[in-house]
C-alpha cells in the first residue's frame, strides 16, 4: 500500500486536472473559497410582433438601472454593468450564493436591427430590450445595362 502522503498528492493532482477540463468547480463549497469576481447574468432573447422585433431579458435583479449599460454593435447587444455587493457588516453567512461584481455579456441575435430605435425597461429585476429588425426592402431590383458610345450596335 502506498504512503497516505502519495494518496493525498494524487488527489490534488487529479483535482487541478479536473479543474482544468470543467472549470474551477471545486472552488466553492467545502474544497476551498468560492470564486467572486462577477457572473454573467441569464438571458432569453425571443423574436415577436408586427412589425417583428428582437426582445432580450436579462435577470438583473438587485443591480440598480444606473449601473447598468447597453450597446449595440452590428448584431450583438453588449450589457454591461456592477452588482455591489451586500452590507455584510455584522453578519456570519452560513451559505452566500448571489454573485456580485461586475458583468458584461455579449448577446448575438440573429437579424440586423434598427439601433436608434431600441428600447429598454427595467422592471421586477428583469431588463427588456426590445429591438426592432431591419426591415427588407424589396429584393428585385432592376438594373439598366450601359453600353459603351464608341461601339456601333
Amino acid at each position: 500500500m502506498p504512503p497516505e502522503r502519495d494518496l493525498f498528492a494524487n488527489f490534488e493532482r487529479m483535482r487541478r486536472e479536473m479543474d482544468e477540463l470543467f472549470g474551477d468547480v471545486f472552488a466553492g463549497g467545502v474544497l476551498g473559497p468560492r470564486h467572486r469576481g462577477g457572473f454573467s447574468p441569464a438571458v432569453d432573447v425571443f423574436y415577436e410582433g408586427d412589425p417583428p422585433r428582437a426582445v432580450v431579458h436579462a435577470e438583473l435583479a438587485g443591480i440598480d438601472p444606473d449601473e447598468i449599460g447597453l450597446e449595440i454593435e452590428g448584431r450583438e447587444l453588449v450589457i454591461a454593468g456592477h452588482r455591489r455587493p451586500a452590507d455584510a457588516e455584522g453578519r456570519v453567512y452560513q451559505q452566500l450564493e448571489i454573485d456580485s461584481g461586475p458583468f458584461r455579456r455579449v448577446i448575438p441575435l440573429g437579424a440586423d436591427v434598427e439601433a436608434d430605435q431600441a428600447r429598454a425597461t427595467y422592471r421586477d429585476g428583469i431588463l427588456r430590450v426590445e429591438l426592432p429588425l431591419v426591415q427588407a426592402a424589396s429584393r428585385t431590383r432592376r438594373v439598366p445595362i450601359e453600353t459603351p458610345q464608341d461601339q456601333p450596335r
